[in-house]
């Protein structure tokens, strides 16, 4: 089971990046997909979440502003965050769990799976 996030970067408040996360070595079509971040000091927070039925999940601090979709063909799920605020700040993470087909993605079952993270910076 592989999970490779990219396209973080800096950008200017109010700028837009999409972060990409490319799946491989399980079903893909049939499990959730979900995008957390974590900033220095804090804890790690569930960003967004799209599940094998297209159902998708906001975090209310992203609502609005970030859409989350699924390209089943390419094993890859996307991220289009718009309207960024130095607050987006963070290392983006995104996640499975292939005991499930719904969000949100549960953390620390026995079948679990994370990126290596992408750093996104808000900052002018």
């Amino acid at each position: 089971v592989q999970l490779v996030e990219s396209g973080g970067g800096l950008v200017q408040p109010g700028g837009s990046l999409r972060l990409s996360c490319a799946a491989s070595g399980f079903s893909f079509r049939y499990t959730p997909i979900g995008w957390f971040r974590q900033a220095p000091g804090k804890e790690r927070e569930g960003v967004s979440c799209i599940s094998s039925s297209d159902g998708t999940y906001y975090a209310d601090s992203v609502k609005g502003r970030f859409t989350i979709s699924r390209d089943n063909a390419k094993s890859t799920v996307y991220l289009q965050m718009n309207n960024l605020k130095p607050a987006d700040t963070a290392v983006y993470y995104c996640a499975t769990d292939l005991l499930s087909s719904s969000c949100p993605v549960r953390v620390g079952t026995d079948r679990n799976y994370w990126g290596q993270g992408t750093q996104v910076t808000v900052s002018s």
